[in-house]
Parts: structure tokens; sequence; C-alpha cells
């Protein structure tokens, strides 16, 4: 089922351009930031300066023996061999790329379905990345790999290095489990390639100057014949420097191979276009704040904003379909297939051969529900509910949607350990895998309450409690946030925060505020450009019902984020410090007026607006926390964490309000992993440390 529109967006989202070491500050800005320099990524003085940075906070922090129990066993966790073995259908192999201990980079392997209901899988080996890292002296972390139907025998593996967003591709041969020489191959850049047949491929990509878009994507995408060189591909689209990211894909579909053009614009803000047979590109005539799927016959929206068509108005929020063919020739005859409430919204759409499997959040609790399009084309579709619908959070995905009507059903909570099941629509699952027990789970519960923000919005939490919990303010509180980019926090099973919090007697929360998509589009719209704040107001509005139900205190109350988070957790730091014990900001953005100049930050703009224009400067200056911060005022104990090889969010944020605070004399401290992207880290090593310090600091921090 193609969804470029969304498929972009996600691959923008996950996905970049090579490490920019020094162009990503060419610019000067309105004003003088005598911080600047530390923008030069790779640079030896800002390399020196974190590397000074990381020590004391090493010295701080890591130098106890609680810290180094709790760091091992947070890798233990990451390392377990007893984790769930995730797989995705290529051909008749199941495949899983897996980490542990003893493959840190990790294995791409391979198993029968019969071998994997088992206890004990048998697993054979197609790309060792630690041993491919020894053999060719790199450190490439895995990125994927796309498989070309109905044979699988040939697969375009996609590394990167050193986790960062750039990544290269290579063709891999499935049979021989060996690279392909002379195959396709793709430099390190921003894009990637995709199958059209066994000779041919899209490849959107850094072809050189004026090539990507100001967001540092790509902007021409080609078709390229094996055999050729890449300078010599056929130009399919080309997009303007001020698009976002321009892709081409092959629906390979049997009965139904089409190729597409996406135009991606901004965030939710596309174009669809259907390649014909000579070439011509005839536009799917939807709205761009659509995302737009075509499964079989029928083209599939999801509407984000009313969308007037055939005399009728579809509400923003719902999801509409209409016979493919009949659309392209100028019918608008939709049906609705799910239109929100007050308190639901779409999660999430899975198409299967015959199928929709439609993902419903009521109030931030899942529900599943069973679409089946009409035989001939005509009449109603048939709508049952999810047979034996697990509890928790559940994610659903297509097993193989091009044959089959199977999907993997995996469930979860905050403390209840993952479930991954095989369903048919109308039999209920079949659980194959349990995640394991990590943390003692016993002595806490989850409850949900409503915060009022301060326009009086009911803003949704979770909360992670001891069952014995007094309601006198002292428990130490862990309140986590993002509210960006219309993602929406679900709960979920973390081992990390059972084991580092939660054993300890802490509480854990979780606020669903506005800018995310707990309630669709309507959630994440009310918090765009000048209305940002509200997403502000609504996590301090979160933080305040905790201290009003005494379940914590502002001195207790410590606080995560990162990415779009980390600009939440730094207006939390500069806008509301007396709500506050402890702060971490992960991988943040900070400087808002540079934002937009540094890596991805350009594609962001729908986001959170353009600061070259004074009109919108004037809000976004309201929550720009590298602004914001006062000498002087009173703030809580903080650290910033990011990382060297983080080519969308600039390390350079984290960096420069590390120093322009240290310089206040204010109670912070900062590290930086010298490898990891935007994740934070490469390697479960590295991600069980940076756990252990966060942690570590708001533990101590809040109990001093």
């Amino acid at each position: 089922m193609p969804k470029l529109s969304q498929a972009c967006q996600a691959v923008i989202l996950a996905a970049g351009l090579a490490a920019a070491s020094g162009a990503a500050h060419a610019q000067e800005p309105a004003v003088t930031d005598p911080y600047l320099w530390l923008e030069n990524v790779e640079g030896e003085k800002a390399l020196d300066w974190v590397k000074a940075r990381n020590a004391v906070t090493e010295a701080e922090l890591a130098a106890t023996p609680e810290f180094k129990q709790l760091e091992a066993q947070i890798l233990a966790i990451l390392d377990s061999e007893a984790k769930i073995p995730y797989v995705e259908k290529i051909g008749d192999h199941y495949y899983n790329f897996w980490k542990d201990a003893q493959h840190q980079r990790g294995l791409w392997r391979r198993t029968t379905l019969a071998s994997y209901r088992s206890d004990a899988p048998e697993w054979e080996t197609v790309i060792d990345l630690d041993a491919l890292n020894q053999a060719e002296g790199e450190n490439w972390v895995w990125h994927g790999a796309d498989c070309l139907p109905p044979e699988y025998q040939r697969c375009l593996v996609a590394l990167s290095r050193g986790g960062a967003d750039a990544d290269v591709t290579r063709e891999f041969d499935l049979p021989s489990k060996q690279w392909v020489e002379g195959g396709f191959f793709r430099d390190e850049a921003k894009g990637g390639l995709g199958w059209i047949d066994r000779d041919n491929v899209y490849v959107f990509t850094d072809f050189g100057d004026g090539t990507m878009t100001e967001s540092g994507y790509p902007r021409i995408v080609k078709r390229w014949t094996r055999g050729t060189p890449m300078s010599e591909a056929t130009v399919v689209y080309e997009g303007k420097p001020d698009d976002m990211y321009i892709a081409a894909m092959h629906d390979h579909t049997p009965g139904f191979e089409r190729d597409f053009v996406s135009r991606t614009l901004a965030f939710y803000n596309d174009e669809l276009y259907l390649i014909g047979e000579g070439g011509e590109l005839q536009k799917i005539d939807a709205p761009n704040s659509a995302n737009k799927s075509v499964h079989k016959d029928w083209l599939v929206l999801e509407l984000r904003d009313p969308y007037e068509a055939g005399g009728k108005t579809y509400r923003a929020g719902s999801l509409v379909a209409a016979n493919f063919d009949a659309f392209m020739a100028g019918g608008r005859d939709f049906t609705v297939l799910f239109e929100p409430t007050d308190t639901t919204s779409l999660a999430g759409v899975t198409a299967t051969a015959n199928h929709l499997v439609l993902n419903v959040l009521d109030d931030v609790k899942n529900d599943l529900q069973v679409l089946t399009p009409p035989v001939d084309g005509e009449g109603e579709w048939a709508r049952s509910d999810f047979t034996g619908q697990p509890e928790g959070s559940v994610n659903v995905s297509a097993v193989d949607p091009h044959h089959s009507d199977a999907v993997w059903v995996q469930a979860d909570g905050y403390l209840s350990p993952a479930t991954l099941a095989i369903a048919e629509p109308g039999q209920s699952p079949q659980v194959l895998k349990t995640m394991p027990v990590f943390f003692d789970a016993s002595t806490h519960e989850v409850d949900q309450f409503f915060a009022t923000s301060n326009d009086g919005t009911r803003v949704p939490y979770f909360i992670v409690k001891p069952k014995d919990l007094v309601l006198d303010g002292s428990t130490p509180t862990l309140l986590y946030g993002y509210g960006g980019f219309e993602i929406s926090m679900t709960p979920g099973y973390s081992g990390s925060v059972g084991k580092g919090w939660l054993e300890k007697g802490g509480v854990y929360a979780v606020a669903n505020i506005r800018g995310g998509g707990e309630y669709g589009p309507r959630w994440h719209q009310a918090a765009l450009k000048q209305n940002r704040h509200k997403a502000y107001e609504d996590f301090a509005a979160v933080a305040k019902d905790l201290v009003a139900r005494k379940i914590t205190s502002a001195d207790k109350l410590g606080i995560q984020g990162g990415s779009n988070g980390g600009l939440l957790m730094g207006n939390m730091l500069t806008q509301y410090p007396e709500l506050f014990g402890a702060i971490v900001v992960q991988v943040p953005l900070l400087d808002m007026q540079r934002y937009h100049k540094l890596l991805a930050g350009a594609s962001w703009m729908a986001e959170y607006g353009n600061p070259d224009k004074p009109e919108e400067w004037a809000f976004i200056q309201t929550f720009s926390p590298y602004h914001l911060y006062q000498p002087g005022k009173d703030y809580p104990p903080t650290i910033f964490m990011t990382s060297t090889r983080d080519d969308r969010v600039h390390p350079g944020h984290a960096r420069k309000m590390m120093a322009k605070m240290l310089e206040g004399g204010e109670d912070v401290r900062y590290y930086e992993n010298i490898e990891g992207g935007h994740g934070g880290s490469a390697n479960n090593r590295q991600a069980a440390h940076m756990s252990a310090l966060a942690y570590t600091f708001l533990w101590k921090k809040l109990n001093d």
C-alpha cells in the first residue's frame, strides 16, 4: 500500500544529510553570538570544549559504584538475548536485525516461520555488521534493507557511518549473501534508492551542487539503469530549492503496479503524482495536507483539514476512500471509513491483501477495527471489530500485504512487557513471543489523569506510581513529554525506566500535550507556530496537577525530553523554572533564531515558523530558550545531552546553551556522545551509558 507522503516524512524524521562539520554555520546571525564557534561540529576547538565538559560530567555522575551498577543493569536489558526478535517477512524467510553484547553493531539474520514459532529459533546470519566494520575499517550502523519482490534475491542495504542520518546504499545478493560487485551504489547523503525492477531503480540523493533542498534533502529524483553511471540517470522530477524532499517509488502490488513521485513541501504538506507510461506526471488532486495512499483499486485519504469534494464536506481527522481510477478520471465519490469524535482519533491504518485494519485512539487508548472493501467496487465497506484485541498499547503491521491478510500485533504497557502475536482478521491472535520482565512491576500501578491548561483544555497524562504511594508530595517524580509533529505518546514498556526509576520507588509520568497526535490533527495544529506556547502551558499544567494531587512537589519533580521534546525542556527551564527540581534536555533545539540554518532545521518551519520574517520572529522568540535565558534568575539543575554525529538537530544548540548558562554560573552539566546520530547512541553500550547518566543525575538532584 504505497503511502509515499507519510513514508517520505518518516524518512525525514529518521534519515538525513552527511554530517556538516562547518558549512552549517556559514551565515552570520542577525546579532552577535559569542558562542557561534561551537557550531563547528568537528572543529578542534569545539571538540576540545566538548571533551572537557564530558570529563566534568563523568567525574560528577559516573564515578560511583551505584552508577556503574545501574549502567550494567541497563546494558544487560538492552543486550538481553531473551528480547523479542521482531521480524520482517522477505520471500520465504523472516528477517531480524539483532544487537547484543557479542554483536554490538548487529546481525541481519533470518529464519523460517516454523522455527520462529519455537522457543529457540535457528538463525542464519546474512550480514554481520561488526565483522563488516572490522573488514572495512568502518563504523557502520544499520539503516535497513529494501528487497525486490517477487523473487527477493536482491536488496538495497542502507548503512550509516556512526549513526548519522546520512547513509550509503549498497546492493546485496541474498542467495549468495554477498555484496554485488559493480551493483547499485549510492554515496553518503540524505536520500535513497528504490527498486523499480531488477535493472532499474529510483535514486534521490545529492547529485552535486544545487541538487539538495534548503532543508538538506533530495531535490531531484532520477530513474537509473544498471550498468550506466548515475550521472546518466534520467530525471523524473525536479523540485524547487525551498521544497523539503523529492522522492519516487514503484508499487509492487501484483496486478496494480504503478509508479509515483512525491513532492514534500513541508511536514503534512505534499503532492503526489502518478507517473504515466511515457513518463508524464498526473497529479493526484487531493489536499496537500492529507496523507495519501493507494491500495489496489482504492485511493485512501487521511484528512488533516476539512475536505469538500463531490458536493460533500468531510471532517478533518477522517479517513475516506474512493476508487482510484474513477478519482483520476474526475470522480469524487468517497466512502467515510472513519470519523473522529471529541475523544477519538486515527492512530494508524494497516493494509493487508484484502482488508484495512484501523488503529483508533480513544483518550489515548487503542481500539482496532477491520474494514473490507466491496468485492466488485460497488456497495458498502464491511466493518467488524478486531477479534481478541490484546490489552495495552497496540501496534499492527502487515506480515505480507501483497499476498496475505495476516498481521503482526504488538501490545505492551508501562508495567506489561511486550507481546508479539500473529493474527488473521476474524481469528484470535496467536502469541508467538513475550518480552521478559526486566523490573519488578508488582509494586506499581498505572493511572490516567487530566490536567486543565490555561485556556481550559483538558490535557491527559499517565502516571506509573507505587501502589502504596503516600500523597504527601515527597516522591521523586519524572515527567516526560514531546508535543510536536503529530506524534502520540502512548503507554509502552521500558526496562530502563523500570530499573532506573520505578524500582527505586519513583513515579513516572507522561504528558499527552498539544502538538502531539493523541487527538488527531486538531491536537497537533493547536500548538503550531504562534500557538506553540499552548504545548508549554499544557506541560506546565500537568506539572502543577501532579503537585496539586500531592503526588510530588516542585523540588521533587524532574522532567525529560529530546529533540522537539528538548525544545520543550528548554522552555520549561527558561519559562517555568520554579516548577521543577531537575531537567534533562536531550538532542534539543534551543536557538530558534538560527535553527532553520542548521542541518535539517529548514524542514521544520511549518511547525515553528520562519525567524527571518520579522512578524514570525516576533512569536518565535517567545519560545527560543537560547534567547529567553536570563543570567541571575534561579534555574533548576540541568543536564544537556547530545551527539556529535547528530546531523538532524545540530549539536550546536546544546553546546551553545550550555556555554551561555555555564558562564552565567548556573548549575548545569553537559554530555555529548561522539557517535550516535539523532538517537544519541550507536550501540547498546552507549545507550546504557547515556540513560544511566540521565537517571543518576535526576535521582541525585531530586533527593538532595
